[in-house]
């Protein structure tokens, strides 16, 4: 017997989870029925794939490299489904878009808005996560694109610069004490801020250059909002540091320059290299750099692959 599709899915279900039952309970069919579907699939192959002998489930040396082909497998078939039904016209389509939580108060609408108005036949499916979680997403073939800074990325990631992006300080408009000039980061330590939590980017960058600086801030709240913390700092004394490109879509706050300014950070589209791009996809890259050039965003410094 040749193996079949599921046998595939299932065997991974298992190496998934290390367990029958729990990959029972996921593909939804009973135990036994899947111990003797793997057992169809080992005979078929004329090897030993999982290692039933432990306190957990696990992969034979066999198992590993089987399974490395049959994901492969698995997610090339899916991108050759996805091409039969993608439509060059758009007249339907759907974008599979990831992008780490900032770019959401301030890209993600107007992109969007562009697309929609566009192609609204298109259906677009947006997550938030760490970078490091979208670049595995883009791997395996779960995720068409992402959105996020550039640096060193795995190999198979493609990426593209879109604009530099610049933070500073930022406070209420109407605060009556509020800094009128550039202020010297050394300053910073005199002021209550309201910052993001240590699981965003921006945090780990804002942190690095005030350690740099040697500045220990005063952190009055700490939120993984961004709409959060800009209403904290309109309605109270509280500062933050921001994108200044989240500043331009509140006209009650003000951005402050800092002295010395904190490093920019180029902001990039990635997506996995030699992998299939629909047309959503496709036409989703170019209406970024049109959005991007049209909000004014200062041209991304780095270069990198192209997508």
């Amino acid at each position: 017997m040749a193996p079949e599709l599921r046998h595939l899915r299932y065997l991974l279900a298992v190496a998934e989870h290390h367990s029958f039952t729990r990959a029972a309970e996921e593909l939804r069919i009973s135990q036994p029925t899947l111990s003797q579907q793997i057992k169809q699939l080992e005979s078929a192959v004329g090897v030993r794939l999982l290692d039933r002998g432990g306190r957990t489930v696990r992969l034979t040396d066999a198992g590993e490299a089987y399974a490395h082909h049959a994901r492969r497998a698995l997610r090339d078939l899916a991108a050759a489904e996805r091409a039969v039904h993608d439509v060059a016209d758009l007249s339907r389509g759907h974008l599979r878009l990831a992008m780490t939580p900032t770019f959401t108060a301030y890209l993600l609408g107007p992109l969007l808005a562009a697309l929609h108005e566009a192609h609204p036949a298109v259906t677009v499916d947006v997550r938030e996560m760490p970078q490091d979680r979208i670049e595995a997403g883009l791997l395996a073939d779960s995720l068409d694109l992402g959105i996020a800074f550039a640096g060193p990325h795995p190999p198979g990631i493609a990426a593209a610069p879109l604009h530099t992006e610049t933070l500073g300080l930022v406070v209420a408009g109407s605060s009556p004490d509020r800094p009128t000039a550039p202020l010297p980061v050394a300053e910073l330590a005199g002021l209550r801020l309201a910052l993001l939590s240590g699981d965003f980017a921006t945090r780990t960058h804002i942190d690095a250059y005030l350690a740099a600086h040697r500045v220990r801030p005063r952190i009055a709240v700490e939120t993984d909002s961004v709409q959060a913390l800009t209403e904290l700092v309109r309605r109270t004394g509280l500062a933050t540091v921001l994108p200044d490109a989240i500043t331009d879509d509140h006209p009650g706050l003000t951005p402050i320059p800092l002295v010395p300014a904190l490093p920019p950070r180029t902001v990039t589209l990635l997506r996995r290299e030699g992998g299939y791009l629909s047309a959503a996809a496709r036409v989703f890259t170019a209406l970024t750099r049109e959005v991007v050039l049209a909000r004014g965003y200062a041209p991304a410094r780095d270069a990198a692959d192209g997508v």
